[in-house]
């Protein structure tokens, strides 16, 4: 069994809002994360998977609780956790080459070392051919995969990601998680993916984190033990496989349960 890398322990979030009165985001929720595993966290909107990411991140604080990484408290930002974004973040002004070399660049690290890192990551997103390219000139898939080998260049320990497919075409999308599979076998990654899709949760997950509606407190911890011995990296493979269909039903299930409480 893989060691837990992240660890959050009853951890709360609660925003103020005008008239000095607030709203509780995220309630007393505890879970872990094992090394070189995909964690999915998913949910109905509003449920609190996006603050919690950034808890994890340092972007945020928690108001109660705490998160661990590697058993020391998670402070704020840095190196050891490297966030990707739903919307595309890459430097216009810069090539593909000169925007996957640019923290590293910024952390010091000497010419040659990052000129062979960045061959290395932009080779693994398969944009070896556009390296001197602009993000103008690409595709929104392939300006996404220039901001994962962006923030991979860096060597993150923990990669974050926050509906990062969320603006992409079927197809696209489709390829771009065959491609984070691929990524966290190859590179022994550890991920948490934010997500509101039902089937990319499935696919990527080692383990889902469902989340109940708003407040976001922990429904249910759900391993997809259908896929463990089979192919993992070919998306049709795995939607045909015994126990795929039951387990989109289980999660169809809870997000109408919990649609049905937030209506009440």
């Amino acid at each position: 069994m893989s060691e837990a890398l992240l660890h959050l322990d009853a951890v709360s979030k609660v925003f103020p809002i005008s008239g000095g009165e607030s709203v509780q985001a995220v309630d007393h929720v505890t879970f872990d994360v094992e090394e070189n595993r995909i964690c999915v966290l998913l949910g109905p909107s509003g449920c609190g998977k996006s603050t919690i990411l950034r808890m994890i991140a340092g972007l945020e604080a928690p108001s109660d609780g705490a998160v661990t990484l590697h058993g020391k408290p998670v402070i704020g930002p840095a190196r050891d956790r490297g966030m990707v974004f739903q919307a595309y973040t890459s430097f216009d002004w810069l090539s593909v080459r000169r925007n996957v070399e640019f923290g590293m660049k910024v952390n010091g690290v000497p010419h040659a070392e990052r000129r062979e890192r960045a061959a290395h990551f932009i080779d693994l997103v398969g944009l070896t051919k556009f390296a001197e390219a602009y993000p103008s000139q690409l595709s929104g898939g392939m300006r996404q995969r220039v901001a994962i080998a962006r923030t991979l260049a860096n060597g993150p320990e923990l990669l974050l990601m926050d509906e990062p497919f969320g603006a992409l075409d079927a197809e696209t999308r489709w390829h771009m998680q065959e491609l984070m599979i691929d990524i966290a076998r190859q590179e022994n990654t550890t991920m948490v993916i934010v997500t509101h899709d039902i089937e990319e949760a499935i696919f990527l997950a080692d383990k889902i984190i469902f989340l109940s509606s708003h407040p976001g407190r922990l429904k249910e911890v759900i391993v997809p033990e259908f896929k463990h011995g089979a192919r993992i990296d070919d998306k049709e493979h795995i939607v045909q496989l015994p126990g795929y269909a039951e387990l989109e039903q289980k999660i169809m299930r809870l997000m109408r349960e919990e649609g049905s409480r937030e209506e009440q």
